[in-house]
């Protein structure tokens, strides 16, 4: 094959990759507006979600399936929660990212976060609690929880602690640091993202259940004496139990438990633990060949379990039989509540009372609510978990654009190759053909190592081919 058709290949290699980059750019379904929210099918009750990476909004729907709210004030949205005794009234956290330096951030960039509550039918907001930290990474409050009408607590990521505050007063009354029961060495590393402590729930009977996202557990916290250990679900990398796992959900004892639903985010799928004899064990899991990075799983009194699929872009409601029923695409959800239905969803009955059927695995086969590229995607996907470590792959779905599909992404590969050859072979082409043997010397006064006068060419190097 000649250089020139090989040059000519390449070239058209690399153009048409182009052309479906370009092409899966300029078509891409959203723009991050309100009008680009998708509607969803009906569904008994108000569904609220939030986004929290590629785009931050806040969207709501009526049962209708039409929309209700949208808002995309602040850079990332996180935690969803019903205001108690309100039909559309909901209370959330968010972060804005500050990029630009000043009084409020010296070294940006910086994070500004905050509670807020607004009415979904009017669109009053008000802001509960705010503050500002000195970092964006790992600085978000992924979660809060309402104590009664004056006190808070908050999922304080940036400290690894959890606070109970008095919004009334702003005095912070109560605090749990991680540091008194859990070594620096565990997690991830310290003083950067070490816990990422992302979910805050306080229980019937007291107690705080916590999610230490980097140790790969989730904590139960008596106010008085700290951590209870015998309680701990999980344990530092021990990833068969839980892997970096999100929004944990308690059922207590009344409605079939003590159990935890919770999204276990790594091993891409939703899983049940029951307090059985003073331990923990698995009554149910459900994934499919969609299902990747869950971050929300929430058991409503149905029976059905409401799930924010984050990397396979949509949220869907599981039946009892395990069966997908709703259906809605988003582009990267992290939380969802369905109004009605408490806190948490917190009315659900545990997997075991409702008899509720486990499914597949994250190689299994995807709903029927799938894109019309699914298959190929599931395909790819596959084979990606078979070769490249859940973490990393997660990454790279995080930091991809929303608009690149299988499609974008193979011709993504496949023209960076091909550019990455052509070039290789270009400079082996204009190679000049001189070799090198080493020691080479140069002389200083312009005889070489011998006393001899340079060579015609006269640039004081020794020429030896």
């Amino acid at each position: 094959m000649t250089r020139r058709s090989i040059r000519l290949v390449a070239l058209v290699v690399t153009c048409l990759s182009a052309a479906v980059v370009a092409q899966g750019a300029m078509t891409a379904p959203r723009t991050g507006t309100a009008a680009d929210v998708p509607e969803a099918p009906p569904r008994a009750g108000i569904t609220v979600a939030t986004e929290s990476a590629r785009y931050g909004t806040l969207m709501a729907w009526h049962p209708n399936g039409s929309r209700l709210y949208y808002a995309d004030e602040h850079t990332k949205y996180f935690d969803v929660d019903p205001v108690a005794g309100t039909a559309a009234t909901v209370e959330y956290t968010a972060t804005d990212t500050i990029h630009t330096e000043g009084p409020t951030c010296r070294d940006p960039p910086c994070a500004r976060n905050l509670v807020e509550r607004t009415n979904l039918t009017t669109g009053e907001t008000e802001v509960i609690r705010a503050r500002y930290d000195h970092t964006e990474t790992a600085a978000e409050w992924h979660d809060h929880t309402r104590i009664n009408d004056t006190h808070i607590a908050i999922a304080d990521m940036v400290a690894d602690q959890v606070l109970l505050v008095d919004t009334a007063t702003g005095l912070t009354e109560w605090r749990w640091d991680a540091q008194n029961a859990y070594p620096l060495e565990s997690g991830g590393g310290y003083p950067g993202d070490w816990t990422h402590l992302n979910d805050v729930e306080t229980l019937p009977d007291g107690r705080i259940m916590v999610s230490l996202r980097n140790q790969d557990q989730v904590v139960f916290i008596d106010p008085d004496s700290g951590v209870q250990s015998n309680w701990t679900l999980g344990r530092d990398d021990d990833h068969a139990v839980l892997h970096e796992q999100h929004n944990p959900d308690y059922i207590p004892a009344e409605r079939g438990g003590p159990a935890v639903v919770v999204a276990d985010s790594e091993n891409s799928r939703v899983v049940e633990y029951q307090r059985e004899n003073g331990g923990w064990n698995r009554t149910w899991a459900w994934a499919d060949g969609r299902l990747q990075w869950p971050r929300d799983a929430d058991r409503l009194p149905n029976g059905n379990t409401l799930v924010t699929d984050t990397h396979g872009g949509r949220l869907l409601e599981i039946a009892p039989n395990g069966s997908v029923v709703w259906s809605v695409g988003l582009d990267h959800p992290y939380d969802a509540e369905r109004l009605g239905t408490g806190e948490g969803s917190a009315g659900g009955p545990s997997a075991r009372r409702a008899d509720l059927a486990s499914r597949g695995s994250p190689a299994a086969s995807p709903d029927s609510s799938a894109k019309s590229d699914r298959d190929t995607v599931v395909a790819v996907v596959k084979l990606l978990r078979q070769v490249v470590p859940s973490r990393w792959l997660n990454a790279l779905y995080y930091v991809a654009p929303v608009w690149m599909g299988v499609a974008e992404a193979v011709a993504t590969v496949a023209g960076a190759a091909t550019l990455l050859a052509w070039a290789v072979l270009e400079l082996r082409w204009r190679s000049l053909p001189v070799g090198l043997r080493l020691p080479v010397y140069r002389s200083s006064t312009g005889r070489d190592r011998d006393g001899a006068e340079p060579a015609a060419d006269g640039d004081g190097v020794d020429h030896e081919t």
